[in-house]
């Protein structure tokens, strides 16, 4: 989506000579050809005019998603801004354009990578200021991206090249966040204050859970407790209020269920009438029929059609829902959540299955036709050895020959390259459009994602580098892959902002600036001859 025009820049160069007149001789030394180009370089003042505008997107992206499901969008979790901003520079280099591209922001990585307190797991033991904080270094990062290319293509106008429709259609790389607000970090006022905090960062799209904010746990995890309907709706007018009060009138709201894998609740609530939300959510839960001389003191009893019964109750004093309830009782959230006011939906699901994430939603949607996912292509699945099971089953029930396969160990190497594990890569390659088309699901995200490649490329750098190939590893792995493909960060020193601030330098102090760029500027070995070149063309102007 562009957000660029020429009157961006035309209008800051009439506004600053006008300042300039205004304030007179004082202002000399201020030259609004430099000015302009910098407020042009930094389209976004403050965090809400990212917030605004990206929820506009998103909004879009949602319709056009109801008008052709094949227009799912996608995004990668993030832990910090450099790995946002390596993203989305990947993106538009690799797809030419960053629609239906965005962020993610993964309560798990908040708690294992940024917390003060050290690595920590799920549970939202990290503080919750940490969230909003990297929001706001994620989009300075990529409003950082943004100004370095600008800069470039200005200098390259500077030099006579016809780079001025490049200028005008320029493409940002801000994106919208759907930023993790884990269960709220305790009740609805802590909710609605921490969500203010994330909006006036940039987030556009905030995801809540259902579970009890004091006892989250990680949704791939076990021990996982859920709160009344209630509760959870109060938390979302939280969030919506925090929106409002803002000004952010579109935000979205993704409300996420854990019933699927949750078994417990903390709390039963008063139903007021036959049927109403309390009513629904104490009929799952799990009773004995009893009469009063099997009662002691301060038990807890229920009436359910005309008996007498008493919750289960675990010695923890949570209550239990009854074996098998968990696919109505995320059915029933998901209808709740959407009609008291949430936007997407998050369902927490065992395996990537389409056709069971299908069932769960193709019930929602005979309530709220247009209800959508946004889906975790979690790293918590094995998805090679789901994917496997899935095809056997499925050569099974079509009566294929499926005796070289021992399905008990279907994630044996030796299964890599059968006609078994063809058909399970093919299906794993087609499960986000198959999701969106058949399930329902309008956003894929990878939680995780950067947590595992960062492992995965140390691993592998170490392996080498501290092993026979010495630097060998490093050149070879690294830094000849980043050149070879022209990764932008293989010059770390402009990646950091180092020919921005000389160009600042040269606006602020003129000749007198001290500049990092010139042929003593090791990184212009990485220079094609061509790019050379030009750099050397450019310093020489700059000079």
């Amino acid at each position: 989506m562009k957000n660029l025009s020429e009157t961006n820049y035309s209008s800051a160069l009439q506004k600053v000579k006008e300042l300039k007149a205004k304030f007179g001789n004082t202002w000399n030394a201020i030259n609004p050809e430099s000015a302009a180009r910098m407020v042009t370089q930094n389209q976004f003042k403050t965090g809400l005019d990212i917030a605004k505008y990206t929820a506009a997107i998103m909004r879009k992206d949602m319709a056009d998603y109801d008008a052709d499901a094949s227009n799912y969008t996608q995004s990668l979790g993030c832990w910090h801004g450099f790995v946002a901003q390596q993203k989305m520079i990947a993106v538009k280099k690799h797809h030419k354009t960053t629609s239906k591209r965005y962020l993610y922001l993964s309560g798990w990585m908040v708690a294992a990578l940024r917390s003060e307190f050290g690595p920590l797991p799920d549970q939202s033991m990290h503080e919750k200021t940490a969230v909003p904080s990297l929001i706001a270094e994620i989009y300075d990062f990529l409003r950082q991206a943004d100004a370095i290319e600008l800069n470039d293509l200005f200098r390259r106008l500077e030099l006579g090249e016809d780079v001025q429709d490049q200028i005008d259609n320029f493409e940002t790389h801000i994106v919208p966040i759907i930023a993790d607000i884990d269960a709220g970090f305790g009740n609805e006022e802590a909710t609605y204050l921490l969500a203010k905090k994330m909006i006036q960062a940039g987030a556009c799209a905030i995801q809540i859970e259902n579970q009890v904010s004091d006892a989250k746990q990680c949704g791939h995890q076990d021990g996982k407790v859920t709160v009344p309907h209630e509760d959870f709706i109060a938390k979302l007018n939280a969030v919506r209020y925090a929106f409002l009060e803002l000004g952010v009138d579109d935000g979205i709201i993704v409300a996420r269920t854990d019933s699927e894998g949750a078994g417990l609740t903390q709390k039963l609530p008063v139903s007021q009438v036959p049927g109403d939300l309390a009513s629904k959510y104490l009929d799952f839960i799990e009773t004995e029929e009893v009469n009063l001389d099997q009662i002691k003191d301060n038990e807890v009893l229920l009436k359910r059609n005309g008996k007498l019964v008493k919750p289960v109750r675990l010695p923890n004093g949570l209550y239990k829902f009854k074996d098998g309830s968990n696919i109505d009782r995320v059915v029933l959230d998901c209808v709740t959540s959407l009609q008291n006011g949430a936007d997407l939906l998050w369902i927490e699901t065992p395996t990537p299955n389409v056709k069971q994430i299908a069932h769960m939603v193709n019930r929602v949607r005979e309530v709220i036709p247009n209800a959508k996912l946004v889906y975790n292509n979690s790293p918590s699945f094995n998805w090679t050895l789901n994917f496997r099971k899935q095809v056997f089953e499925d050569m099974l029930e079509a009566g294929q020959d499926v005796t070289a396969y021992d399905k008990d160990n279907l994630m044996d190497v030796k299964y890599d390259g059968s006609e078994l594990c063809k058909r399970a890569d093919a299906k794993i390659k087609t499960f986000q459009l198959d999701g969106a088309k058949e399930a329902g699901i309008f956003h894929h995200l990878i939680t995780l994602p950067t947590y595992h490649t960062t492992a995965l490329h140390m691993s592998d750098l170490t392996k080498g580098y501290f092993g026979e190939d010495g630097m060998l590893a490093y050149v070879k792995g690294v830094q000849r892959q980043e050149i070879r493909k022209g990764v932008a960060c293989v010059k770390h020193q402009r990646m950091a902002g180092s020919d921005l601030g000389d160009d600042h330098k040269t606006f602020f102090a003129g000749e007198k600036a001290l500049k990092a760029g010139g042929k003593k500027n090791t990184s212009n070995q990485f220079e094609t001859k061509i790019a050379k070149e030009k750099e050397d063309k450019v310093i020489s102007v700059m000079a």
